[in-house]
């Protein structure tokens, strides 16, 4: 349910400009609620009771914005950051002013799935520990990849900080022999979330992971029709399948 809150806020959250530049089409008078002509951009309005219209066009507000991303490698799992391109950068405007802010994060150079919303509470369930919300890799290593490594993948590694993890699922697509020796193609499922842990995890059996990208996240899977750094909004079957999920 969505609260009051300022006309402005409102307006400038629906994509219809700045703050002041709303308070400018306050003052030419195009702006109405409930039949009447606003007179103040701070008005406090209830969305979801009071009709509001720009230009004769109704509003329509949605409180939450849920969308996947397909990221892709060089940009950050972060709202804003001075040096570094981020992930909210790859988003239209319209999408921008929404607040929208990654569920997790991937590493700079991991592509792959990653949902970015404003809806708090459904993010604080994806994230929690508690939950062990399975994500699914895939990933190519330097070395053989082995049954070995799937055992101890399984049974929990050691990670450099001492740190064991929680059983996990490898499975080994194939193999190729390349110039640096052999590369293999893996798929792993974890259910947590320690920094930089998959690389980590492999790090543990003396191996490399020199590309990673996420395909799942809980019942969440990647769109394959979304090219590295394109987006969509979730359909309504996936939202609810995440709710239920949380």
């Amino acid at each position: 349910m969505a609260k009051k809150m300022r006309l402005d806020k409102l307006l400038a959250h629906t994509g219809y400009g700045s703050r002041s530049e709303i308070k400018k089409l306050v003052k030419q008078g195009v702006i109405q609620v409930d039949g009447k002509t606003a007179k103040d951009s701070g008005l406090t309005v209830d969305p979801e009771q009071q009709e509001i219209k720009v230009d004769g066009e109704i509003v329509v507000y949605r409180e939450f914005i849920y969308l996947m991303l397909n990221k892709p490698p060089g940009v950050i799992s972060a709202t804003e950051d001075r040096r570094e391109r981020t992930v909210i950068d790859l988003l239209e405007i319209d999408d921008q002013v929404r607040e929208p802010f990654p569920v997790g994060r991937l590493d700079k150079d991991t592509v792959g799935l990653l949902l970015l919303t404003n809806d708090g509470q459904l993010a604080h369930e994806l994230l929690s520990p508690r939950k062990h919300v399975p994500k699914t890799y895939e990933a190519r290593v330097e070395g053989d990849v082995g049954t070995s490594d799937q055992e101890a993948f399984t049974a929990g590694v050691t990670l450099d900080d001492g740190y064991v993890t929680m059983p996990a699922e490898l499975v080994i697509n194939g193999k190729e022999q390349t110039d640096n020796g052999i590369v293999s193609s893996i798929s792993l499922t974890i259910t947590e979330g320690k920094f930089h842990q998959v690389k980590r995890m492999f790090e543990s059996v003396g191996k490399k992971v020199v590309h990673l990208k996420r395909i799942s996240m809980g019942p969440l899977a990647l769109d394959e029709q979304l090219e590295e750094g394109s987006y969509r909004e979730l359909t309504e079957e996936e939202l609810e399948l995440l709710r239920r999920r949380g």
